[in-house]
């Protein structure tokens, strides 16, 4: 595996994985990642959120490390909190939501919720939502649930962009076509002259899919969808019980 028998880079998803129900990260689950570090091994946070949400991570984890936002469009350095723009979409004119890498904006006809709520949402119109080129698409359907809407979803546009979901409610993620968190990692551990069978990957929900089945090593926790479960090397404990702190503990001194 790596030096020490220990994964070489660890990257992990935020919400549903390291994040609790109640949106909290514990202390344990920082103290296993400075273990990681401790040990000589990297970590990298990779995520569906934008850039803008991950200011509190920064600083849990002490402003350590860097995050991949938009699952794989956008890397984010939590020392500077600075935005590098990696893999961009250019927009077509369709009835969405847009993330860009410095914020976002959706068309009439978009359901936000939970914490896009619409009132913080700008609704410029198309000319000026589809001006410029986007780090994630978002469309929702409150008629189906989020399964579903990426079956009908992949074949109508999965040959011109990537198609994922992370359970947001009757929601279905985009990003730039062959881009993902595998993607985007895996670059990150070839620039390290790590191998791939050197990186260990946590996640829960099936835009994770991608990185879990490129790692040497993959744990899902066992709150992750079914999909997830069934494609990791290992099912660990879940997020409110510290599962993915726990597995570190047993392998970084």
């Amino acid at each position: 595996m790596g030096v020490g028998d220990f994964p070489l880079l660890v990257a992990t998803d935020l919400d549903g994985t390291i994040i609790r129900g109640d949106g909290t990260i514990s202390e344990r689950t920082v103290a296993a990642f400075a273990r990681v570090e401790a040990a000589g091994a990297r970590f990298v946070l990779v995520t569906g959120r934008p850039p803008r949400w991950m200011r509190e991570v920064a600083s849990i984890f002490g402003h350590r490390g860097t995050a991949i936002c938009a699952n794989g469009a956008l890397a984010y350095d939590m020392r500077t909190d600075t935005v590098t723009a990696r893999h961009l979409i250019p927009v077509p004119g369709i009835g969405i939501a847009v993330e860009y890498p410095d914020g976002r904006a959706a068309d009439e006809l978009y359901q936000a919720v939970n914490w896009d709520i619409n009132q913080t949402m700008p609704r410029p119109g198309d000319a000026a939502l589809f001006s410029r080129p986007a780090s994630k698409l978002l469309g929702r359907h409150i008629g189906y649930n989020c399964d579903d809407l990426l079956a009908l979803a992949l074949p109508a546009i999965g040959d011109l962009i990537s198609v994922t979901h992370s359970n947001g409610k009757g929601l279905i993620e985009a990003s730039a076509l062959g881009v993902s968190k595998a993607s985007v990692v895996a670059e990150i551990a070839a620039g390290h002259g790590i191998a791939r069978e050197s990186v260990l990957a946590f996640g829960d929900m099936p835009n994770d899919l991608p990185l879990l089945t490129w790692a040497g090593t993959s744990c899902a926790v066992a709150n992750a969808h079914p999909d997830v479960l069934a494609a990791a090397t290992h099912v660990i404990g879940s997020n409110e019980d510290d599962g993915v702190a726990e597995y570190l503990e047993r392998i970084y001194p």
